[in-house]
């Protein structure tokens, strides 16, 4: 196996280059027999508490296993000190690669060092690492375009491009300690301030900064003890229109807590909620006309395009990226891939089946 961090730089070099001119805790384990190349891959994923981090490390440990990568997968229980320990074990079990879905994205600092000393290149996974230079590329989705869908779909559920209105909405967001969570609120925002500023859209609590609305660890009890002081204290007679929720897990619990309020019947309807990730729980709960809209983002596909990633990189190919600038981790521009999500509603949930990410006996 060759040097590999003294040939990241030049792949990545080259990798922008490509581009500028085309322009112009729980462990489990899959392992395979080697390839001419072989090797193995520690994976780290943030939690097992959420289906798709459940999809995501099975699919890695498929996708590596197919290109002859034994594989290290661990779950880190969403503690950010267990993750760090989880990583240095592999980095001293001597993996070949890193894929690592951040819980902290601020924290990895002092083990990725021990990363870089080992030549051991790291593919930050769907939550960008921050504050290291020792990230070598970043692949997720289209993390604004995720907010955007969300917001888009509030927009055309209310009408408020045909100037309906005013409506009560209340904002929620996910982990502080995760950078996606503010790609995902300035996504969203750049729908819905136009409709804040001309008092279409009216949020009671007054809490419309991204640190006011945050969810910690993407916690559903958490939301939905937030969402129940909301209406105890900000809403009395007045009836909530809309919610803005990054997450299904997150809507899950907003929609708990609107239930317990009487929320539900003919005469107090359900308001607009959005969400994230195409639960089986949430897209059921849309067929159901509770929850309104998810964001399906394919992980099986993001799970492809990082072992696809670490498979060129310990071959000394230059992998293929689509950014290379604008992924700024605080320390570095971070090459990045990012795939293309889906919104999904009640009129279209089918794609889910037609991809075969759920079967039609799921769905009932």
């Amino acid at each position: 196996m060759f040097n590999r961090r003294a040939t990241l730089a030049a792949l990545a070099g080259a990798a922008s280059l490509a581009l500028t001119l085309s322009a112009c805790g729980q462990n489990s384990e899959g392992s395979s027999e080697s390839s001419s190349e072989g090797g193995t891959v520690g994976i780290a994923m943030p939690t097992q508490t959420s289906e798709r981090w459940l999809t995501d490390g099975k699919s890695l440990v498929e996708n590596l296993k197919v290109k002859g990568y034994e594989t290290k997968l661990v779950y880190g229980g969403d503690d950010p000190k267990a993750q760090v320990s989880q990583i240095a074990d592999l980095i001293k079990q001597g993996v070949d690669a890193l894929i690592i879905a951040a819980i902290d994205a601020k924290s990895l600092n002092g083990v990725l060092q021990q990363a870089a000393d080992a030549d051991i290149p790291v593919i930050s996974y769907d939550r960008l690492i921050l504050g290291t230079k020792n990230v070598d590329y970043y692949v997720s989705f289209d993390n604004e375009m995720v907010g955007r869908f969300q917001a888009g779909h509030i927009v055309k559920k209310l009408g408020l491009e045909d100037g309906k209105g005013p409506f009560n909405i209340e904002l929620f967001a996910g982990s502080p300690d995760d950078n996606n969570t503010r790609y995902f609120f300035e996504g969203s925002m750049a729908l819905l301030q136009p409709f804040l500023d001309s008092k279409q859209l009216v949020v009671p609590s007054g809490k419309t900064a991204l640190n006011q609305i945050t969810t910690p660890r993407w916690d559903g009890l958490t939301a939905q003890k937030r969402m129940s002081g909301i209406l105890t204290e900000w809403y009395g007679s007045k009836k909530v229109d809309a919610v803005l929720s990054p997450y299904d897990g997150i809507s899950r619990g907003v929609l708990s807590a609107l239930k317990s309020d009487g929320y539900g019947s003919d005469s107090k309807p359900l308001p607009v909620i959005t969400g994230q990730d195409a639960e089986l729980a949430s897209v059921k709960s849309i067929i159901a006309g509770q929850q309104s809209q998810t964001v399906y983002k394919d992980v099986r596909r993001l799970a492809d395009a990082a072992a696809e990633m670490a498979d060129d990189i310990l071959n000394d190919r230059t992998p293929w990226v689509d950014n290379t600038g604008d992924y700024n981790n605080g320390a570095k521009d971070v090459p990045a891939v990012l795939l293309q999500p889906t919104s999904v509603d009640k009129t279209n949930y089918d794609v889910l089946v037609v991809d075969d990410y759920f079967t039609a006996d799921e769905l009932k």
